[in-house]
């Protein structure tokens, strides 16, 4: 398996659910409370922005934009991420 094909299942099969899955946990937080604080909506819009650029990158390697350097690159920052959590 390629870095391009482990980046792209890093981000369609881990990455992005789990920020949809914290946006939804997020926007439960808000509707049970019935407003949302000031952290509350920086993160919901942290976490949008960050799901956009996910989509972006699985696109780019579609449509294979990306040079190899920058698949290593985001694959090992991704993998650190991951591991963090």
């Amino acid at each position: 398996m390629t870095n391009a094909e482990k980046l792209k299942n890093l981000l369609e099969l881990e990455i992005i659910p789990d920020l949809e899955a914290a946006i939804d946990d997020l926007f439960s937080s808000i509707d049970k409370a019935k407003m949302a604080s000031i952290a509350q909506k920086e993160d919901l819009e942290e976490m949008r922005e960050m799901r956009t650029e996910c989509f972006a990158i699985v696109e780019e390697l579609g449509r294979d934009e990306l040079e190899s350097d920058e698949i290593d690159e985001l694959l090992a920052e991704l993998m650190d991420v991951k591991t963090e959590d």
